[in-house]
Parts: C-alpha cells; sequence; structure tokens
C-alpha cells in the first residue's frame, strides 16, 4: 500500500475503476469522503502481483487494503492532506480487514503502514496499589522511579518477541536524552550517547499472551529520573500511538534513591501519614496542635506538579529546571521558596501583626489542603496568611507528596541571628521592657521541615546523609530566594557551617548565645549578662506511630554546657569569621542576685495569671534593690506587641536571704490583650541601689491553655456510609462569647471544610453542641480537627481519631 496519484484522475493500471462497486460514503469517518469494496478478477491480481507499491501525492491519497487469496482489496480513499487523515483512516474498520492487513505486514516498505496498537491498559488500580499511591488515585498512573510497573498493549494480531516495539518517555517542554527527560527503549534498543541519562527499560512480562496480541510489559522508570509528569508514546513497525501520560515520584523504598529510608514504620509516618502534629507553645510546656496533611487528596497531582513548574528556576530555564528534578536537594529548596509568595508566585502570604481582616489568620488554619486548593483554584495567587507552623505544614504536605520523606520540626527559644554572628544581643530599658536597637530575636518557638535525603554534592563519604533542614517561611535571602536549607543535620551537630545550604543561619538557631543589654535613658549600654543555655530548647517532632513528642534535642547539639557542646559552638565561630569576641566566654557570670520565675500553677486563658517572683541574695553585704516587674503581650516571634502591666517595689535582701514576691495579672487587664497575640512575657528588673550598673534580670514566657473544643463519634464509621459526630464547648466565662464560628476538617471525611456560622452567641458558662453528618470517603485511621473562634478566644482547637472500616 502506499499514496496518491500525481495527477487525481492518474490512476495505477488496474485501479482505474474497473470492477468497482457503487460507491458508498463513510461520513462517520474524519477525512474519509468514500470507501469501496473492490472484487478483481484472477488475471487482474496477477497483473498487480499483490502486494504492490501504489505511489500517491498528498493532493489525492489512498489507502488500499487487499487479500492475495482472496482476490479482493478495499480502496479508501482520502479527501484531507495525508498527515491529517491517514490515522483516522486506519482506525476506520482495522479490525474487519485485520486478515487483509496482517498479509501486508511483512512488506513495510512498499505499502502504507497500518494500525497495530489497538488498545492499552495503564493498570491503574494494581500499579498504584503496588507503588503505594493508591490513597491518591486509581484513574491516573502514578509510579515511584526505580521500581517497575504494568502496561499492557492490545494488539490487532500476535504479536512476536523479535517485532518491532519501541516505548518513548518524554517530560517538560524541551525534552531531551541528554538531560534526562526522553528515553526511547525496547526493541531494537536505541543506541544512546554516552551523555544519556535516565535510561527506561522494558521487558515482557509473563502474564502477556502474545499469540492473542496481548502484550504485557514490565517498564522500569530508572531511579534518577525526574519527578514529575511524562507523556507516553509506543512505535511499531507501521504505527506510532500516543499511550497517555504518568507520573514519576521519588522512591523511599528503593535503596538506590537518594531518599531511600531503611525502616518501613518511619516510610509509613514521614511518607504515608495524611495526619500529624505540630508542636507550639514554650520550652517549659510544649502543646500538639493537630495538623491534616491530605497530601493524598486527588487534587494534590496538579497542584504539586503546578508548583515545581511555575517555580523561578523554571521559568528562567525550563529545560534545566525539569532535567534538575531528579534531585531531591534541588526539589527541596525549590519547594521551600514557593511555599512563601516572597518574590514569585508561592503559595503563602506571611504576616506576623494582627491585621487579618483581608485574609484567614494563621491561626485559624488546622490543615494544609485548602490552603493549597485555595492557590491553585485562583490562578496561583497567594494565600491570605501563613506563619511559620503554617508554611511548614503545607510543606510537609508537598513533600510527601512528591515521596520525599518528610516531618515537621520545632524548636524552642529559637533564635533569628540577622548577620551570622552566632550572637543574639537583647536590649531592655530601665523599665524592663524590650528596647529597639537589635535585629536579632528569640522566638518562642519556630516551626520548619527535615527532608530525608543523601548529600553526595558534600563529597564526604555519607557523614551528612539523612536529614536536612529545609525551612520554607521567609526570614532571609538563600542565593537570591526566600529559601533555607537542605542543611544537614548532622552538620549543625558538629559546627560544620561551612557547607551547603544555610548551615550557618540554622546553627544560630538551635545554638546560638544571647546577651542581655540594659539602655539607659541616656543610651548607655550595659551588659547585663550573656547566656549560653538558653537558644534551642526541647526541640520536638510527633514520634512515629504515635501522637506524642519526640524530644530529637540530641540530634543537633550535645547537652548544654557539657565541653563538646562548647567545641562545637566555637567551631562554628571559627568558620563563620564573625570575629566576635564570645568565643570561649563562660557560662552564665556569677550573680551576686539570683531571681527567678515560677508559676504557681496551670495557666488556664481566662483566669488570673499567678506567679511568684524568687529572690536569693548569694552576694557577702546587703543588697537593696528597685525591682520592676512588666508584662508584655507577644507575638510568637519575640515582638512585643502591647504592655499589660508593670510593677515596682523596693527590696532590702541580707546575705543568704531568700524572698518570694507573689506577681498577679487578672484576666480583665490581660484578656482584651492576648485575643490577638501569642504568649505574655513577664519580666523582672532589679537594679542594685548603691550599685547602678549592677543589674539583674529573669524573664518567663506564659502560654495560655485555651478552654477544650471536643468531639464525639455516635455512630459506627464506615467507607461511604453517612456517618455522625457531636462537637462541644463549654463557655467558661461570665461574659457571653460573640461571633462564634466552628470549622472542621478531616482528610478523607470531608471534602471540603465544614463551617458552622449560624451559633452567633454563646451565654456565660453555657455550652453549644453541633451534630455534624459527613461520609467517609477514605478507610483507615483518619483525624478530624476543630477549630472555634469567637469574641474572647481566638482559634481554639480540638481532634479525636476515627476508626473508618472498610
Amino acid at each position: 500500500m502506499a499514496t496518491s496519484s500525481p495527477q487525481p484522475d492518474s490512476r495505477p493500471s488496474g485501479l482505474s475503476g474497473q470492477g468497482r462497486t457503487k460507491e458508498t460514503p463513510v461520513n462517520e469517518v474524519p477525512g474519509v469522503s468514500q470507501a469501496r469494496d473492490w472484487s478483481m478478477r484472477a488475471d487482474i491480481g496477477q497483473q498487480l502481483q499483490f502486494p504492490r507499491e501504489i505511489t500517491t501525492t498528498s493532493l489525492w491519497p489512498d489507502i488500499v487494503l487487499w487479500s492475495a487469496a482472496a482476490k479482493s482489496a478495499m480502496l479508501i480513499e482520502l479527501t484531507v492532506p495525508w498527515e491529517e487523515g491517514i490515522h483516522a483512516a486506519y482506525e476506520w474498520k482495522a479490525a474487519k480487514y485485520s486478515d487483509q492487513v496482517a498479509e501486508c505486514r511483512e512488506l513495510v516498505h512498499h505499502h502504507l503502514p497500518f494500525r497495530m496498537i489497538k488498545n492499552v491498559d495503564f493498570h491503574c488500580e494494581s500499579n498504584n496499589m503496588a507503588h503505594r499511591t493508591i490513597e491518591i488515585t486509581s484513574k491516573q498512573l502514578i509510579v515511584r522511579r526505580g521500581q517497575s510497573f504494568l502496561l499492557t498493549l492490545e494488539m490487532m494480531q500476535p504479536f512476536k518477541n523479535n517485532d518491532v516495539l519501541v516505548l518513548s518517555v518524554e517530560t517538560g517542554s524541551a525534552p531531551s536524552e541528554v538531560l534526562g527527560t526522553r528515553c526511547n527503549f525496547g526493541n531494537p534498543s536505541p543506541l544512546y550517547t554516552s551523555d544519556a541519562r535516565a535510561i527506561w527499560n522494558y521487558s515482557i512480562d509473563k502474564s502477556a499472551n502474545l499469540q492473542l496480541g496481548i502484550v504485557t510489559l514490565s517498564v522500569s522508570p530508572p531511579v534518577d529520573a525526574p519527578v514529575g509528569r511524562y507523556s507516553l508514546s509506543a512505535r511499531t513497525t507501521s504505527d506510532k500511538k500516543t499511550l497517555g501520560t504518568l507520573v514519576v515520584l521519588f522512591n523511599p523504598w528503593c535503596s538506590g534513591d537518594w531518599v531511600f529510608l531503611p525502616d518501613e514504620q518511619e516510610r509509613q509516618e514521614y511518607v504515608m501519614n495524611e495526619q500529624g502534629v505540630i508542636y507550639y507553645g514554650t520550652a517549659g510546656y510544649p502543646r500538639p496542635m493537630d495538623w491534616v496533611f491530605g497530601q493524598f487528596e486527588e487534587e494534590m497531582v496538579d497542584i504539586c506538579l503546578k508548583m515545581l513548574d511555575i517555580n523561578p528556576k523554571h521559568t528562567r530555564n525550563p529545560a534545566d529546571d525539569v532535567s534538575a528534578r531528579c534531585n531531591p536537594i534541588y526539589v527541596g529548596r525549590v519547594v521551600s521558596a514557593m511555599i512563601n509568595s516572597n518574590g514569585d508566585q508561592g503559595v503563602l502570604l506571611g504576616r506576623w501583626h494582627d491585621n487579618y481582616v483581608d485574609g484567614v489568620r494563621p491561626t485559624h488554619w488546622t490543615g494544609s489542603v485548602s490552603i493549597l486548593q485555595h492557590w491553585y483554584q485562583n490562578n496561583c495567587h497567594p494565600v491570605k496568611y501563613g506563619q511559620c507552623w503554617v508554611f511548614a505544614g503545607v510543606m510537609c504536605t508537598v513533600m510527601r507528596f512528591l515521596g520525599i520523606p518528610c516531618r515537621v520540626v520545632t524548636n524552642f527559644k529559637s533564635a533569628h541571628d540577622k548577620n551570622s554572628s552566632l550572637t543574639i544581643d537583647e536590649y531592655y530599658n530601665e523599665y524592663g521592657l524590650r528596647a529597639t536597637g537589635s535585629q536579632d530575636s528569640i522566638w518562642n518557638f519556630h516551626v520548619w521541615v527535615e527532608g530525608w535525603m543523601k548529600r553526595p554534592d558534600l563529597k564526604k563519604e555519607d557523614k551528612y546523609d539523612g536529614w536536612q533542614v529545609l525551612d520554607p517561611t521567609p526570614q532571609e535571602l538563600s542565593e537570591g530566594a526566600f529559601c533555607c536549607g537542605p542543611a544537614p543535620v548532622a552538620a549543625i551537630f558538629l559546627g560544620d557551617v561551612d557547607l551547603k545550604y544555610d548551615v550557618p543561619f540554622v546553627f544560630s538557631e538551635v545554638n546560638a548565645d544571647i546577651v542581655k543589654w540594659m539602655v539607659s535613658a541616656g543610651g548607655v549600654k550595659i551588659k547585663m549578662h550573656s547566656n549560653t543555655s538558653t537558644v534551642g530548647q526541647n526541640i520536638s517532632t510527633k514520634a512515629v506511630g504515635f501522637s506524642i513528642r519526640n524530644d530529637i534535642t540530641s540530634n543537633y547539639k550535645h547537652k548544654e554546657g557539657s565541653t563538646k557542646e562548647r567545641d562545637a559552638f566555637k567551631r562554628a565561630l571559627n568558620r563563620v569569621n564573625s570575629g566576635d569576641d564570645q568565643e570561649g566566654k563562660s557560662r552564665d557570670e556569677t550573680l551576686k542576685l539570683e531571681m527567678k520565675f515560677e508559676e504557681a500553677g496551670k495557666m488556664l486563658n481566662g483566669q488570673d495569671i499567678k506567679l511568684s517572683l524568687n529572690l536569693r541574695n548569694k552576694d557577702r553585704t546587703n543588697k537593696t534593690v528597685s525591682i520592676r516587674v512588666t508584662a508584655q503581650a507577644m507575638m510568637y516571634n519575640g515582638i512585643p506587641a502591647n504592655n499589660i502591666q508593670s510593677t515596682v517595689q523596693e527590696k532590702t535582701l541580707l546575705p543568704g536571704q531568700a524572698e518570694i514576691l507573689p506577681v498577679q495579672i487578672p484576666f480583665s487587664v490581660y484578656g482584651k490583650y492576648t485575643v490577638s497575640c501569642d504568649s505574655v512575657k513577664v519580666s523582672a528588673v532589679a537594679v542594685n541601689k548603691q550599685q547602678e550598673d549592677d543589674i539583674y534580670e529573669t524573664e518567663t514566657d506564659i502560654v495560655l491553655e485555651d478552654p477544650k473544643v471536643s468531639i464525639k463519634v455516635l455512630s459506627e464509621a464506615r467507607l461511604f456510609k453517612a456517618m455522625t459526630m457531636e462537637v462541644e464547648f463549654t463557655n467558661p466565662l461570665n461574659v457571653t462569647l460573640r461571633n462564634c464560628s466552628l470549622t472542621v476538617i478531616g482528610c478523607g471525611l470531608f471534602k471540603s471544610d465544614y463551617i458552622e456560622g449560624n451559633t452567633r452567641e454563646l451565654d456565660p458558662k453555657s455550652n453549644l453542641r453541633l451534630r455534624i453528618t459527613t461520609t467517609p470517603y477514605k478507610a483507615g485511621l483518619r483525624t478530624v480537627v476543630a477549630d472555634f473562634d469567637c469574641s474572647a478566644f481566638r482559634d481554639v482547637k480540638g481532634s479525636c481519631t476515627v476508626d473508618v472500616k472498610a
């Protein structure tokens, strides 16, 4: 078979119309104007010497199917250019004439090609099950690199082992073998250049039935394949067919992947778990906050891949960016930058003051899914607003979806060192209030993520492999972008701060020294004391398999005060070349007046704050001191918001004498300030009346515990069956709560956030009970998280676990 004659009426001999049947229009076939059955005499068949080449042009292309044995043929006449009509013509009645086509296929160079591939089966459900992506979807193929998957091609005829079948995969807008973003593989095996990367391969699976034309292939994506969406096509001797698309992810189950995590329980926690816990509060009272990651919600596929495709590096050089997605180090930095919107089309806009009227308060969020959906559905405009735990929670979702093991980590008493001096300077005025003068700060807590990956770029064998700090909160520029990491936790522990990426900054966050200064009214700075043990306390993450806190401080530094801890600090200080005079300074200077706050009991929001200030004169002489106790409403990042109250008194202490001073802050005084703030900082400054440069200071941070929101499951939870739960909240105050609203979310339980805003007021000491009905769409253990908001309490949380039976 071949193409149309040079002139429309100049047909090859023997095909000029002799023996044709009446023309029958075929309107349902695009590009085919008419088709004719043609019976020929034996002498005509001998004259044509079947199979016979027929030359054509694009003006009048014909397709001829014939059978030498039956002395019959079929002529299909096309009225559109060859390229537009040929494939549609072949699809038309291909099955009916498969016998005739089969007889011609051996002489592929002497006739037109014909379609061999009839159908394709991606086995989405079984493949996704094997690749642990079935939680995302069973409707599209999502596989992990370094692990084979099955693909079945149904041919028009029997298939032989040596038949030509070449598959092609491509990703990105400029696919290339050299960049590892395109690969042709199969039989015959293509000849690759020496610099080709990411070589795919396949083998015929034992489940294939070649005699029936059922060709089942075991396709293996290479362990260094870039992650992302691929197009897949197949070529036979006479046919090329686009088969469809698939998504390739990192594979922590594959030992050759840079993200390989050996422990199965950890893989289940750090890749597969859609629920988690983020810690907040203070070093003395770390508090859990349930967070729904939801990385396997179906829309996450498009959302996470869109995030990669609009990052600034992709805009500048699409080909290199897609190629670099084989590297989890590179991908981690891209995701870190794209979670915040500073300088790009990132997901979240950060805000750290109480003006959220045009968006959502950061404390309101309880999960990542609605944030990512809102960003994606609104043309990638940033979602308002986020703070560190929100940035980290969203990044953990994206990393787990992509297949990079990830966990959320909270560092209490976290330093923000603007100039990489490894020292935080804090300034106070004579009233004990934080004064301006330093861009450094100590946050009550700061949240980032750790991603698990190898670091061969550091060329120190496997010394720095494992957990890497990645921080999406926009704080400082890193190579021109607001991102941070990956910084090896092992390097932070050792004080090896001269390594990529951003190790000095993270080292300061967990191990900087603090120097506190008194600034007089005349601007004179007086050093009160230095402290080497405050920064980096109770570094916390959720335990594997349990919703309890796992303290990982020892991963970041040696025991505070130990020789090894000080050696690591000196090592880091030398490597940053700060020239700071703090190197080798002793622990806290010997203080002649000891001061410490002690809490009288659990601090509940809505009740008075009660503390005691414990004093002890450790000098050999009497001390008369002026003591000012100040309370400030604070943002969690160490920025004062409001002054609550300040008291001053004078005490004379004999040598060795101890004194206890009660401190009380009524709810009626602090309540209006803490609605929009995260904590209360209570500080005391004592000035020796006989020696004004003899100054002492102590402080404590108080995070008030909100009243509880309780959730009860009232009916059995079964997949795709309606179930009922009840949410309850009690107003502990003697005032009416106004502007009450309730938001409930749960991955696998609610397709979108459930919002109840009908109960606008709640009387003093009264209960709110709401019954909610939903239909679970995912089986297994699921977490429900509720957020209650009102005029006196902002974003009170509650949660429960639901076991959904299949």
